[in-house]
């Protein structure tokens, strides 16, 4: 594995969680870099793609606690962003609840899902209400944006109103100093994201690409990685839509290539069918089901930190390398 490269974007000194600030050395255990813990993505009626506040927060406050007191859990970045039933309060309350802190998102996802505030708005009115929420706190609360994301895109390039999307986005990093996070739908379009968003003046190491253990394309992720940009495979256990052992594959041939600094792990729990309480894999199954069969490939506690802690804190801060580790258990070897 090649050496960290130098990243000379502006560092935050800290993570902006839904209870307040939160130095990055001080989250010493896993962080989970793409989740979900209150959405509402209906659009069919049949109420599946949702995790309402009140009817499945006990079972989310659940997890993240066994999680905790197991593997040392030290952070979730919680992407759920405009139009997606982005629900700060109970945010915070399961944060506490919980006693894992979390980081709380703004943007808009990709177009079937923008608000109607999108629809013929120039860039620097959106820039304006992204800004906004970083500094005033979401919706009238007191929680602060911590991440722009997931900003998204669907195909290979950007609807019109994704774009403006994505420039509003880029400009608020820049103004603010928070990182962008996409949703690249299917993991089609990372390339096109990028541009976009570097085009406005925002550093590639405060971009991830999102979704891109649903490509089964290592070249692609290997150029978005040479560009400075973070990997994300965040769908870890959504075996739907592509089995785990090529996201395997393809994460190996990432860490091969000598990208170990710029791939992050999640599994983007969005639907209630998904948890553990409702036979679904959870937001554990990074830890039980995919990193013990990392570490059977090869994988060693560092590269593990690396993946958990060291690389989201990196991205979230705009580069500030956190304190070497492990600090937290990690899931051991799959038995044979």
């Amino acid at each position: 594995m090649r050496p960290h490269r130098t990243e000379q974007s502006a560092l935050l000194p800290h993570l902006q969680t839904v209870t307040g600030p939160l130095p990055h050395h001080a989250v010493t255990g896993p962080v989970l870099a793409h989740e979900h813990l209150v959405l509402d993505l209906d659009r069919a009626g049949d109420r599946a793609a949702v995790l309402d506040a009140e009817r499945h927060g006990p079972a989310v406050v659940t997890e993240l606690t066994q999680l905790r007191e197991e593997y040392g859990l030290g952070l979730v970045v919680e992407l759920t962003c405009r139009g997606m039933g982005r629900d700060a309060p109970a945010l915070a309350r399961v944060s506490r609840a919980a006693g894992v802190p979390v980081v709380a998102a703004t943007g808009w996802y990709y177009e079937p899902f923008h608000t109607p505030d999108v629809v013929g708005s120039s860039v620097e009115h959106l820039t304006g209400v992204l800004v906004r929420e970083v500094t005033d706190g979401i919706a009238g609360t007191d929680v602060r944006p911590g991440v722009i994301g997931e900003v998204g895109s669907h195909g290979e390039q950007p609807s019109e109103p994704e774009v403006r999307v994505l420039r509003a986005a880029a400009r608020a990093a820049v103004t603010t100093g928070l990182s962008v996070a996409t949703h690249a739908h299917l993991g089609r379009g990372g390339a096109a994201q990028l541009d976009v968003l570097t085009r406005e003046g925002l550093p590639p190491e405060r971009i991830s690409i999102g979704h891109q253990d649903l490509l089964d394309d290592p070249r692609v992720h290997r150029e978005l990685a040479a560009s400075g940009a973070y990997v994300a495979f965040d769908t870890v256990g959504k075996e739907g839509y592509q089995s785990d052992a090529t996201r395997l594959r393809l994460l190996l041939a990432l860490l091969e290539a000598g990208h170990a600094d710029r791939a992050l792990l999640s599994c983007d729990v969005s639907r209630h069918g998904y948890l553990r309480t409702e036979g679904g894999q959870g937001y554990g199954h990074l830890f039980t089901g995919f990193l013990p069969a990392l570490r059977s490939a090869g994988a060693d506690d560092d590269l593990l930190d690396l993946l958990l802690r060291r690389n989201p804190l990196r991205f979230l801060t705009g580069g500030a390398e956190p304190p070497p580790g492990p600090h937290a258990p990690l899931p051991a070897e799959t038995t044979p």
